[in-house]
């Protein structure tokens, strides 16, 4: 078998699956096991129990499929051609949704392709032990997709692509053929720290090292406890995931847009209006997220990251009574709802005092002491 061959073949298959790069590496990351531990002995993977749970598997590829040899690594850009960028982050009563999220999950997409191009690599080679990830597995996908050529690992800790930025999905294909390995990409990064000082809850604490307990993305999506007052106000209008460390990397001026129709902005995002999103019952938040990776938060902690939001809004009491109409559902959304009204008071108290009637001045007072709606 001409591996070498095999290999330019599988990159022409990969491109035609509708991946944009493919690259091959080694499965040798022991370098990563050490930081890898100091990350996770800091606690900065915070609730995600599964993070360490599988102790340094993360490492071992071959771990996860005895035999894995190398592994193929792919790059699908998602950034929609209507995604608006960061334009909503400067309306406070629109909600703002992390760039991969505004389609189709990406996770089938990618993993169907994956698999695609695995069974036209079996058709040539013959019996061909294969595994498809795509966020799915135990697996430090970031150290080997530098490893395979397709990026450095930026200081925000995602993988930067000079042609391409990073708004990209990553997957990876473990093989247990000697497939000639790619080059490993070297940081371009240099000096700047773009990122790290435009994160709104400075959660980029070191190079290269996020502590998920103040990233939002972490705080809207992986998180579904009480968000820390401390971040509430930071969070702005961000409904789900934050982009920021994204939007303002040099890298990312001429990130090219996608052409996978799956990843352009869906219907349900053309008007974010918070009160409206707000307004769904879990029924029309499950039919206007079905196919979302959205969906899988749930309703509540939808609801939740909106109360935030609105509370970050400047007054209205529209606001105020959308809040008010949703206490005594749940707990802790209630406990986002109290703190978003207490928002909205001191706006109306401090900012616009003539704007707040008396009637949704009392509302508010009433519900901040707890008191029954009909009080």
């Amino acid at each position: 078998m001409d591996y070498a061959a095999l290999a330019q073949q599988i990159k022409a298959w990969g491109r035609e699956l509708g991946f944009q790069q493919v690259g091959i590496c080694d499965i040798d990351l022991h370098d990563h096991e050490a930081p890898l531990q100091a990350w996770l002995d800091a606690g900065y993977h915070g609730e995600m129990a599964w993070m360490a749970r599988h102790g340094m598997m993360r490492a071992r590829p071959a771990e996860l499929l005895p035999g894995t040899i190398r592994v193929i690594s792919v790059r699908m850009d998602y950034l929609p051609p209507n995604a608006q960028f960061a334009s909503n982050l400067n309306t406070p009563t629109h909600g703002y949704v992390s760039r991969y999220a505004l389609g189709r999950d990406y996770h089938k997409l990618v993993r169907k392709q994956l698999t695609l191009l695995a069974q036209k690599i079996e058709h040539e080679v013959g019996k061909l032990g294969y595994r498809p990830f795509v966020d799915s597995a135990p697996i430090l996908e970031r150290p080997l997709a530098q490893k395979a050529g397709l990026g450095w690992t930026g200081k925000h800790s995602l993988i930067i692509n000079p042609n391409a930025g990073s708004w990209f999905f990553l997957g990876e294909l473990l093989v247990d053929i000697p497939l000639p390995v790619d080059t490993a990409a070297i940081n371009q990064c240099g000096k700047c720290v773009a990122c790290q000082t435009a994160c709104p809850t400075q959660a980029i604490v070191a190079d290269g090292i996020v502590d998920a307990r103040r990233c939002i993305s972490y705080l809207t999506i992986e998180f579904d406890g009480v968000i820390p007052e401390k971040f509430r106000r930071a969070i702005g209008n961000r409904i789900y995931g934050c982009d920021d460390c994204q939007l303002v990397c040099p890298w990312n001026r001429h990130t090219p847009l996608t052409e996978e129709v799956d990843f352009h902005r869906r219907h349900s995002f053309d008007n974010p209006n918070l009160c409206d999103y707000f307004s769904w019952s879990e029924a029309q938040f499950l039919k206007q997220m079905e196919g979302s990776p959205i969906r899988r938060i749930g309703h509540w902690q939808w609801l939740r990251n909106i109360a935030i939001a609105l509370g970050n809004a400047p007054y209205s009491p529209s606001i105020v009574t959308a809040l008010t109409a949703r206490l005594g559902e749940h707990n802790v959304l209630d406990e986002h709802i109290h703190w978003a009204l207490a928002e909205q008071q001191q706006k109306a108290t401090q900012a616009l005092p003539f704007q707040a009637t008396s009637q949704q001045m009392r509302l508010i007072r009433i519900v901040e002491k707890g008191l029954p709606r009909d009080a």
